[in-house]
């Protein structure tokens, strides 16, 4: 078939019926020969809108979630993008791109670590498995990506009556997570040889990785353009605020984008928002209490009572640094996988009680830095989360005698 079809109507009917053939069981590589003898550049809106009709005439939705990797495959590089509006730097849909990059990068170090295994290259089989558990947790961060979608994006389009294709969506999400989760288990294994991690690979191991790496193709051909199209300034504002509170993935946006109309900062909003924060033995603005926990000598972590990664202050000498990234991420995949375990003991600990303080402390770069945990628990006693507080007391160790003379430090 030579002759191109232009007609809108006649190329989703097309396209309809190249998907419903895949649906049918065609072999993926002749749908996709016919797809770009006829249809060319396929308008990403109309992509939507075929997976939308599908479901409408009785599609069952776990039928168009199995048929949605063939033929997002079929379809790679014959969408037409030349429309999507332009993007600022800092905007909801930028910040999701940086992030599909960091992943995306992050999928072919993984795939590196597993060819490595696959050769004979891989000696210290120990050693590869805790540099892949490391990798797999932070693929595990995927989830605060899916999550934003799923919470704050998709909600916009099903306003605009868009509700099939973020049901697909999500259902893929879940399965990725589940790959995930799986792999991180397989890579918990006591013992694992390398015959077995190389039999499991392609089960668990590199379907998450495909997973994800085809998720992002799926978002910035069809999802994204199409959402920059049927969204508001308005609405990406409300998502741009919303967005911390699930927090970032593998990524700290540098800038905040704030749409021309918007006239006061985010602080001066949180702070209209909340005025004073009443305490009982007083209060400060939020202002206030940014420049208290910013100025204190110490860096402070807070992880909740769910084990999530909610707070960090930002002192001008932190030890250990941090970005936003981590923001509600499970502590124990902020950790190296080597200690993960310790991280583990104490949390139990603290939750059951049987421990309210943890101390270590540590040589770096010729610092003595002071590490110390503390279960933070309310007046009946009821556990909150762990507060860790570092310092750098190396200058304590120099002082003698007594300093009664007023002197600044720098």
């Amino acid at each position: 078939m030579s002759e191109l079809i232009n007609n809108s109507e006649n190329r989703k009917k097309k396209l309809k019926e190249l998907i419903l053939r895949l649906h049918k069981g065609d072999s993926e590589q002749e749908v996709r020969q016919e797809l770009i003898q006829s249809l060319t550049n396929i308008p990403y809106g109309e992509v939507v809108e075929v997976e939308q009709e599908l479901i409408s005439e009785g599609l069952p939705e776990q039928e168009v979630l199995k048929l949605c990797d063939v033929h997002s495959a079929v379809l790679k590089g014959n969408i037409d993008l030349t429309t999507v509006k332009k993007i600022p730097d800092g905007h909801p849909v930028d910040v999701f791109i940086k992030e599909n990059k960091e992943l995306n990068q992050l999928c072919q170090s993984i795939n590196q670590s597993l060819r490595e295994l696959e050769s004979n290259e891989a000696g210290d089989i120990p050693k590869l498995v805790l540099k892949l558990r490391g990798q797999f947790n932070a693929l595990f961060d995927v989830d605060k990506h899916y999550q934003r979608k799923e919470y704050l994006l998709f909600p916009f389009l099903e306003k605009q009556g868009i509700t099939g294709p973020p049901k697909v969506m999500w259902g893929k999400h879940d399965e990725i997570r589940e790959l995930i989760k799986g792999s991180i288990e397989l890579l918990q294994t006591e013992g694992i040889s390398r015959d077995e991690l190389i039999a499991s690979s392609e089960i668990v191991l590199r379907p998450a990785i495909k997973g994800v790496m085809e998720m992002t193709t799926k978002e910035e051909e069809i999802l994204f353009p199409m959402a920059l199209d049927k969204l508001t300034e308005v609405d990406w504002y409300e998502i741009h605020k919303q967005q911390l509170e699930i927090g970032f993935c593998l990524y700290d946006p540098p800038t905040k984008w704030k749409p021309s109309w918007v006239e006061s900062s985010e602080l001066q909003e949180l702070n209209k928002m909340g005025e004073n924060i009443q305490l009982p033995t007083g209060s400060f603005s939020v202002e206030e209490l940014m420049a208290i926990l910013n100025t204190l000598p110490v860096d402070i972590t807070f992880v909740d009572k769910n084990d999530k990664v909610k707070y960090f202050s930002q002192s001008p000498e932190r030890i250990f640094q941090r970005n936003r990234a981590i923001l509600n991420r499970d502590v124990r995949l902020c950790h190296p996988p080597a200690s993960a375990h310790i991280v583990d003991k104490i949390v139990e600990d603290f939750k059951s009680g049987k421990a309210s303080r943890a101390p270590f402390w540590i040589n770096i770069g010729g610092n003595l830095i002071h590490i110390e945990y503390f279960a933070l628990r309310n007046e009946k006693g009821e556990y909150l989360g762990v507060l860790e507080v570092s310092h750098n007391v190396s200058v304590y160790r120099k002082l003698e005698g007594e300093q009664r003379i007023l002197s600044y430090s720098k």
